[in-house]
């Protein structure tokens, strides 16, 4: 099985009203389902991709979901998300960890933006398992000391299927 984001997101305790942040939001694999559960809330699909964001907008008026917001950002950089400081209560990384240059970046930017009691699902695929043959693959161990090591403690471990692995993550008060 690969990662199915409805049962990844039912592990993450999204609820209506909530802001979420799906920083690298690809086509809105995570983003669509995460809006339903937020049902009065927002969930802000951050992508350095201008294409996705249109697939994105298109996809959210389709399923009728106006709580979704498309924004072109860059996760590496301070500030690059353009969301305001303390505005998310949830924060999905699903997939990217792999992609990202400057990780230390996207952890602050993470932290950034996360409510003081918010909380981050990392989703990525598992270099262990997966077989598309990713060389910059993060290892799990390796994911979860870099979280630690910058103001996140983890919460727990979450199946999120045969080719990847994932972590909720908290910020260390």
């Amino acid at each position: 099985m690969f990662t199915n984001p409805e049962k990844n997101l039912k592990n993450f305790g999204i609820s209506g009203g909530m802001t979420v942040a799906d920083l690298g939001a690809g086509s809105g694999f995570y983003t669509l389902p995460a809006a339903k559960m937020a049902e009065g809330g927002t969930v802000y699909a951050v992508e350095i991709q201008k294409d996705f964001l249109d697939t994105i907008r298109a996809k959210a008026k389709d399923a009728h979901l106006d709580n979704v917001h498309a924004l072109w950002g860059n996760i590496e950089k301070i500030g690059g998300t353009k969301l305001s400081d303390k505005s998310a209560d949830r924060v999905i990384c699903s997939n990217v960890l792999f992609q990202i240059e400057d990780r230390l970046g996207f952890i602050e930017e993470i932290k950034r933006i996360l409510k003081p009691e918010g909380k981050v699902l990392l989703v990525c695929h598992d270099p262990e398992t997966s077989h598309l043959g990713l060389k910059s693959a993060v290892p799990k161990e390796k994911a979860r000391k870099m979280f630690e090591d910058n103001g996140f403690r983890l919460e727990k471990e979450i199946d999120a299927g045969s080719h990847h692995y994932g972590m909720i993550m908290s910020r260390k008060r």
